[in-house]
């Protein structure tokens, strides 16, 4: 990414292609002036330079004497506008030609175009945001389902930022105090009150455990929460698959071991993204590419944070204690994680053998994939199993791996500062933790110098135009 915040840049703020009308977008000290010498307002001799901010002009982009296009030119002039600089946006008509028509003479005269994320990474070093609401404005384009949404909403709007805000601003204050204490070392005072300065670090701990321990639900519903879907070969998980998504997405066959590796899609369950996995039916085999497939579907339930276990339930009928066995095999196996047993192919059953299966496993699930019978039961159930309490109540949610990655650190710092007031250990050793600890929470919003490449790093994700 290029550094240099003097010049002035130039990008489509809106998606490529054609459309009704597409936005092109500018910012820098030159903005104003640079579209003022090729606009040419209806309401004529009317200076660009002269307008208020926050207004908007129809006119003409014109090029020597030749019109490109009938356009509405919006201004916002520093500090009052995105990136905290002059910013111009041009409402042009769709057309691919229009559009590289104005760039092009703006590239002509004085602008660069802007690397991808760079408007936004001008908004940070101007300080109209801190660093994670930054990285926020990525997600909230991204978002695909109500819940990644809110959730990056809530960050854009300062939400890890203003968790941490009060908490960094004490440790702050106690570690301006020990500092002050080592430079009157040999007259053996205390400045910090210890009492206090341990409940902070307590409280600290506790917010810092609180944050790191949501990135795992925070993480799988940004990007879709995994439900791997195991059981025997041709007990119906393509069938499921494909009536979850309502579309032939499996392939679906009589014949034992038709799905050889795993099948993934997502789909959206009241504003929450799930991304379905349809694994290869768990049995024993000697075909060297159905172990393989075998094999995957253990991984892909390890990775999984709900596990959907399928059954016949015929078979179930026939042979309830393998089923039993096999049930408790899986729960053993990932102890860990949510797991849902669903007996399929319930048309084929009678009332008495329905309520026989219900009787022997708790909360089961009976539907039959074929008919589509059962499937809203699922997705209830899907729902229940997810924590969404957290979102409604606007608790703030990790999703980002640089913040975490960030917590982790400052909570190993806040606990190497704990260990050493345990053990009574003198201010000038614990002080080192508690100022790399402040380091740690500072680069989560970017309030300790960031490293440049990191920054690149995190803008180079965005799309360029934002």
């Amino acid at each position: 990414m290029q550094t240099n915040v003097d010049d002035t840049i130039i990008a489509l703020a809106t998606p490529s292609g054609v459309g009704a009308i597409s936005v092109i977008r500018l910012s820098g000290e030159n903005a104003i002036e640079l579209v003022d010498t090729f606009f040419t307002s209806v309401t004529k001799n009317k200076s660009l330079l002269n307008q208020k901010t926050h207004t908007i002009h129809l006119g003409h982009i014109v090029d020597n004497g030749k019109i490109l296009d009938e356009v509405l030119v919006s201004i916002f002039k520093n500090p009052h506008s995105y990136t905290g600089e002059n910013v111009v946006e041009i409402s042009c008509h769709g057309s691919i030609f229009i559009q590289q028509e104005i760039i092009q003479l703006f590239l002509k005269n004085g602008c660069r175009m802007a690397d991808n994320g760079e408007f936004t990474m001008r908004a940070f070093l101007n300080g109209k945001m801190d660093l994670s609401q930054a990285e926020a404005v990525a997600d909230v384009i991204a978002s695909n389902s109500e819940a990644s949404h809110q959730m990056a909403i809530q960050q854009m709007r300062g939400g890890i930022t203003n968790e941490l805000k009060d908490l960094r601003g004490q440790l702050l204050d106690f570690a301006a105090l020990i500092e002050l204490e080592l430079d009157f070392s040999g007259e053996d005072v205390e400045f910090a009150d210890r009492t206090k300065f341990q409940e902070l670090v307590t409280k600290i701990s506790t917010v810092l455990k609180r944050l790191i321990d949501s990135f795992a639900f925070g993480n799988a519903m940004k990007n879709g929460i995994p439900v791997a879907i195991i059981g025997e070969p041709n007990v119906g998980k393509s069938t499921l698959l494909n009536a979850l998504l309502n579309e032939e997405k499996a392939i679906v066959s009589d014949i034992a071991g038709t799905t050889r590796d795993a099948i993934e899609d997502e789909m959206i369950i009241e504003g929450v993204a799930f991304r379905f996995i349809d694994t290869a039916g768990i049995r024993e085999t000697e075909d060297v590419v159905e172990s393989i497939g075998i094999q995957k579907a253990y991984e892909k339930a390890e990775n999984a944070q709900l596990i959907i276990y399928l059954i016949d339930s015929n078979k179930y009928i026939h042979s309830s204690d393998i089923f039993l066995e096999e049930i408790e095999t899986i729960k053993n196996r990932f102890p860990n994680k949510r797991l849902l047993v669903i007996a399929n192919k319930i048309d084929t059953l009678s009332c008495h053998d329905s309520s026989i299966l219900q009787s022997e496993i708790d909360d089961l699930i009976l539907l039959s994939a074929k008919q589509k019978t059962g499937i809203d039961e699922l997705k209830d159930a899907l729902i229940s199993l997810v924590n969404i309490g957290a979102l409604s109540n606007n608790e703030t949610i990790v999703t980002n791996s640089r913040h975490f990655e960030a917590l982790n650190n400052a909570l190993e710092s806040i606990q190497s500062v704990q260990q050493g007031i345990d053990m009574g250990i003198s201010s000038d050793l614990f002080a080192i933790d508690i100022r790399e600890c402040l380091r740690h929470l500072g680069n989560i919003t970017g309030e300790y110098d960031v490293d440049k490449d990191i920054l690149g790093h995190i803008f180079s994700n965005f799309c360029i135009g934002k």
